[in-house]
């Protein structure tokens, strides 16, 4: 039998189905893999053996009945400890969180999921409250890179990576209110994707506000489509959630390596000389975008054409930080992650007014890129300007940077401007590091992000990123 967590959730469903192997084999085997990632990289807040082994026997039976739940019956999912799922905390990385609970609630991703009949591992690790763009926190330590444990995955997202690209679970649900699910996708050399905002319904509403999206984090596009087509599932906590589409992801896939015949694409791979990119990160996404071409897209060097936008995103990155420990007493907040604490007396000295320039300044990006999606269907950027560096760290060692969005400079810009992103695994360094592609599309181009990035992977990009599972 093949091992069966080398396998996508497409083709363990397509396996169900015809028999091939049972929902119970297939989580034995991931809560395996599962175990082995937290003891490689601590990629786990807790894995609950008794709940999967349990959710996946009644999986196995409703496919001996040819009755699945729904398109992900029986596919072991891990998710971000940031997004609530009932029957257990939800701790965000934080010492402040009280495990008493109640927990009696499922977010709306994970409410689609458990509907669906999928098998929940358990929690991936988060930086406290999901606040910077590497994974460590007071509470859980520091979650490792899949290929190089002393590097960092990435973050906030980093557990969910790190399973992701260890075989615990095909799919992971992951939060992106800044790159939060591509920046670890580039880092652990596995796919992602930050849904136009509102295509997911989120619930608790993050204080991050309009910032935050929740995406798919998975090995490839297809597997990010199926995904998607199950957590947009429409839920009414979530007053500012999107219409459902016409169509299923899972359908804009189906002209595989013909997806980008014909497609305008502005490949910037510096932000118009803005952004220092590292050598062999900016010829894997050269080399990546090249294939873009040879699949029929046209393809043209653009610059963007706007200023680093960090100062008006701290203004309301940082007051969502302040406003998320706002009530806590002396004594919790000193048990805060130093880091957030100082961003959190930061985010509380803004005025009212400085929000809403924050605000006039994000509109006026969201024009810009509007007027460039008129000329450009897609918008091709290297995901992340390095590879990933030392655990532990915010940035990397000699940086003039403090802050986390100092190496970051690809992705935070959109979300301001709320639109979809995927980055796609395309090559390693000369340590064996994996790099991304970041593909940006118009707001509501979901499906054709999904198509590209679809087309990369049936073209072979992904085989340019070796397994780091041994």
């Amino acid at each position: 039998m093949a091992d069966l967590t080398a396998l996508t959730a497409a083709q363990l469903v397509a396996g169900y189905g015809a028999g091939d192997f049972t929902p119970l084999e297939v989580t034995r085997a991931a809560l395996e893999r599962a175990a082995a990632a937290q003891e490689r990289t601590g990629a786990f807040v807790r894995i609950d053996e008794e709940d999967a082994l349990r959710r996946a026997d009644a999986s196995a039976g409703r496919w001996r009945r040819g009755e699945p739940a729904g398109p992900v019956d029986g596919v072991p999912v891990t998710v971000k400890d940031i997004l609530l799922q009932r029957g257990g905390p939800s701790f965000k990385g934080s010492w402040t969180v009280d495990e008493a609970g109640p927990w009696d609630e499922d977010s709306p991703s994970v409410a689609r999921l458990r509907e669906s009949g999928a098998v929940f591992l358990g929690k991936t690790t988060t930086p406290e409250f999901g606040w910077k763009g590497v994974t460590d926190s007071p509470r859980h330590g520091t979650t490792g890179n899949p290929h190089a444990p002393g590097r960092t995955a990435g973050g906030s997202s980093g557990g969910s990576a790190a399973a992701v690209a260890l075989g615990a679970g095909p799919l992971s649900l992951g939060t992106d209110g800044g790159g939060s699910v591509r920046i670890p996708a580039a880092f652990s050399g596995i796919y992602a994707l930050k849904p136009t905002y509102g295509r997911v319904p989120l619930y608790p509403a993050s204080a991050f506000g309009t910032l935050a999206h929740v995406g798919p984090m998975t090995r490839d596009a297809r597997d990010a489509a199926l995904l998607l087509d199950v957590i947009s599932g429409p839920d009414a906590r979530d007053w500012s959630q999107l219409a459902p589409v016409a169509d299923s992801f899972r359908a804009a896939l189906a002209a595989g390596t013909e997806g980008v015949r014909g497609l305008r694409i502005g490949f910037s791979p510096d932000l118009g000389g803005r952004v220092a990119v590292d050598g062999q990160v900016a010829a894997a996404v050269r080399a990546a975008v090249a294939l873009l071409e040879e699949l029929g897209a046209h393809v043209e060097e653009v610059d963007p054409g706007f200023d680093d936008p960090v100062e008006s995103f701290h203004v309301l990155w940082f007051s969502g930080a302040a406003r998320v420990t706002q009530s806590l007493r002396p004594e919790q907040r000193e048990r805060l992650d130093p880091g957030l604490r100082e961003v959190c007396e930061q985010g509380a000295a803004y005025s009212a007014l400085d929000y809403l320039a924050a605000v006039d300044d994000r509109m006026a990006l969201g024009r810009r890129m509007g007027a460039l999606h008129e000329r450009y269907d897609l918008l091709a950027t290297p995901t992340m300007p390095i590879t990933a560096f030392e655990a532990g760290a915010e940035v990397p060692a000699g940086s003039a940077h403090t802050r986390w969005t100092g190496w970051t400079p690809f992705t935070y810009p959109f979300n301001l401007t709320q639109q979809p992103a995927a980055s796609v695994p395309c090559g390693v360094d000369g340590d064996g590091l994996p790099v991304g592609l970041q593909l940006v599309g118009p707001r509501h181009a979901d499906a054709r992000v999904l198509a590209a990035s679809h087309a990369l992977f049936e073209a072979g990009v992904a085989n340019r990123v070796p397994s780091p599972v041994s």
